[in-house]
């Protein structure tokens, strides 16, 4: 029933995402509220409740061995028993046409435009900031990747200011430009591997604190006026008349304060106390004590780790960095310091840099022994199938998986967006379904959509990754693999669909615990030019890296979590507490070697809980690490150079997390492959936290 219209609405959202123009932009706000409001009817429906209701009773009062002895049956249950819950959550007990009724529907249309409102404007500001270097003692000692991208950028910059302008002769000018990576200029934006590289490599304090600055306000009041003057302008200039209607503006404090509001009354109409606690009624986890629980068993290991890790770089910017990081100039690192910092200290705690690596990751290969993994252990090969199908951008590319041990069978495709790309591509990572496996609509192989921002090839140089950029890459492709590789023919617990929220993460979190095995690193880190194979001493150190700066990145983690946790539970979006005393209240908790500065607008860009699924959720993370971690132990447990063990634990994996999608509840899934409930064990272990 709900296929037509959710397929052509999810290939809008994919394509609003990944190639954002302002045409679509425009067709998508206008067709929003309608899919909304088909969306709300069909939650709302008595008739489609009362029906499932009396199906779901039928199955109560029918024998119980019978109606749960096959996989199909059961796949049904959780089916129908999850549809009723959604239709609670969406408002089927209120009274039909009355106010509660009413007014909750007001509420759902209004989310739709803001959330969609907070998404562009994280966008807009993300592109409308660049900052460009011409001093070369400025980069000194900058990684030349970062170098070149930064000069690329310059030279992209260029071209579009003479777009805007109209000069063609300068915009020709501009396209056949030569980059020079070593003399720049350089301009350095905000997406996120351009980021991320002034953050960690830029020497210079003032340009990380403007590039910080630039990140940590975007889409607030800090940027709104400009913003909204320029979009304004923009409107002027055409001749339609517009339709009467209050903007939202770029400002996404007004927005978050209202969608808060929002939550709290929607919640109070549906009989919860709180956002937290309708959300976590479709979730694994029971309530928010049991989220605080696990996130302060964490945070009691976390913690010192990460006050320790925190005066390790600080002692190093003291020893090296110059009079400006002496303690009577900077009584403590900045927040633009910390990364700059922590790298430094990573460099000299292992001799390893992560310039030198990149020659070993390059794309490509990356995809080849990924690929290799996944066959391995699932017995599934992935083929190159780009130029088959039409695709969005000329990066994007598509691969077919076939299943081995049925003679090759095609049985799922995927589509991989792999580069960062500011100008009409939202930031992140993510895996979102094109098509799902259902018996019902005779779809029998699921289809994908990967999305990744990695480094862009630059110049003749191919697409040469960061090791963070790897694992993001497993990461997304895990989502994938329980997509595509589903036994569920139910669509609405095929795959991804119907698998618990704070569950969902497990098989992507899974296979980046992969990037640090050896027969897979191997089966990918070869230089790009000479084809020597990573050697050996770079990996051991890489290896002994991966718990290097984990109890920042835990308690950094349980902050976003908690901060989420606490704005929908306990904060009251109309007392005198902002959500900025709010964020340094959980701060101090979590992170209280690293409050924000008086700046930090960081929840104006937190597209997760605001603009995403994450509200009251983000500690699905951390939830789902447990069972991840514990999950790769299987295989830890029979020994990684067992090449036997490791293909029957991979295809016990694969027949039960993987298959299984939302067929089955995801504890008893986890049951199934692993004979108990999940430990901490194993994630605190691997974090070198135990």
């Amino acid at each position: 029933m709900q296929h037509p219209l959710g397929y052509a609405w999810s290939i809008a959202s994919h394509l609003n995402g990944v190639k954002n123009t302002d045409e679509l932009r425009k067709e998508y706000e206008a067709n929003q509220p309608k899919v909304v409001q088909a969306s709300m009817k069909f939650g709302q429906s008595k008739v489609l409740y009362d029906a499932l209701s009396s199906l779901r009773t039928s199955w109560e009062t029918a024998d119980e061995e019978a109606a749960t002895s096959s996989f199909l049956a059961a796949q049904r249950r959780r089916a129908v028993s999850n549809t009723l819950r959604s239709m609670t959550l969406q408002g089927v007990g209120l009274p039909v046409g009355s106010p509660e009724q009413v007014r909750f529907n007001e509420i759902k249309l209004r989310f739709a435009e803001l959330s969609t409102a907070f998404s562009n404007n994280v966008l807009d500001a993300t592109k409308a900031f660049g900052l460009t270097v011409t001093d070369p003692s400025d980069v000194e000692d900058v990684p030349e990747s970062a170098l070149a991208m930064w000069a690329e950028a310059h030279r992209r910059f260029l071209v579009k200011e003479a777009e805007t302008e109209g000069d063609e002769e300068k915009k020709t000018e501009a396209e056949g430009m030569e980059v020079d990576a070593a003399k720049g200029p350089w301009r350095i934006t905000l997406d996120g591997p351009s980021y991320i590289a002034a953050m960690q490599h830029m020497p210079n304090r003032d340009v990380r604190k403007k590039v910080y600055l630039g990140y940590l306000t975007r889409a607030s009041e800090f940027t709104a006026s400009e913003a909204e003057a320029e979009a304004e302008a923009a409107d002027n200039k055409g001749e339609e008349t517009k339709e009467e209607k209050a903007p939202i503006g770029k400002n996404n404090v007004l927005i978050i304060e209202e969608i808060l509001k929002l939550r709290k009354e929607m919640a109070g109409l549906l009989g919860f106390d709180n956002y937290a606690e309708m959300s976590l009624a479709s979730k694994m986890a029971p309530d928010v004590a049991s989220v605080t629980n696990l996130s302060n068993l964490i945070l009691e290991k976390a913690l010192p780790a990460a006050q320790r890790e925190l005066a390790a770089a600080t002692d190093l910017a003291r020893a090296t960095g110059g009079p400006e990081y002496s303690e009577s100039n900077l009584p403590k690192l900045m927040p633009w310091d910390t990364s700059f910092w922590v790298e430094r200290l990573k460099e000299k705690t292992f001799d390893l840099k992560e310039e030198e690596l990149r020659p070993y990751f390059a794309l490509d290969a990356v995809l080849k022994g990924m690929f290799g993994l996944i066959e391995r252990i699932f017995d599934v090969e992935v083929r190159d199938a780009t130029g088959t199908v039409e695709v969005w951008h000329p990066d994007v590319r598509f691969f077919t998986l076939h299943d081995e041990s049925d003679e090759g069978k095609h049985i799922a495709s995927f589509y991989l967006d792999p580069y960062s790309r500011p100008a009409d591509k939202r930031g992140g990572a993510w895996m979102a379904d094109c098509l799902g496996k259902s018996e019902a609509l005779g779809f029998d192989v699921p289809v994908a959509y990967l999305t990744c921002n990695g480094s862009p090839p630059v110049g003749d140089k191919p697409s040469l990754m960061t090791f963070r950029e790897v694992e993001t890459l497993f990461h997304e492709t895990g989502h994938g693999l329980q997509h595509m590789l589903t036994r569920a023919t139910v669509g609405d617990v095929s795959g991804i669909n119907g698998v618990e929220w704070d569950a969902v993460e497990l098989p992507s979190q899974f296979m980046e615990n992969w990037c640090y095995d050896k027969p897979t690193v191997y089966g990918f880190a070869k230089h790009y030019q000479t084809g020597e194979p990573l050697p050996e001493e770079m990996f051991e150190k890489l290896k002994e890296q991966k718990t290097f700066g984990a109890g920042m990145m835990a308690c950094r983690q349980l902050l976003f979590g908690m901060m989420d946790m606490e704005l929908h539970s306990n904060f009251d979006p109309n007392g005198e507490e902002t959500i900025f005393d709010l964020q340094r209240r959980m701060a101090e908790i979590y992170t209280p070697y690293a409050l924000p500065v008086e700046e930090d607008r960081f929840l104006c860009g937190f597209s997760h809980i605001f603009a995403g699924g994450y509200a009251a959720g983000y500690y699905s993370y951390k939830w789902a690490e447990v069972m991840s971690a514990d999950a790769f132990g299987a295989f830890e447990e029979v020994g990684l150079d067992n090449e036997e063990g490791v293909k029957e634990v991979g295809k016990k994996f694969r027949e039960t997390v993987l298959a299984l999608g939302g067929g089955v509840a995801p504890m008893d899934v986890f049951k199934s492959f692993r004979g108990r409930e999940p430990s901490p064990e194993a994630l605190l272990r691997h974090n070198g936290l135990a």
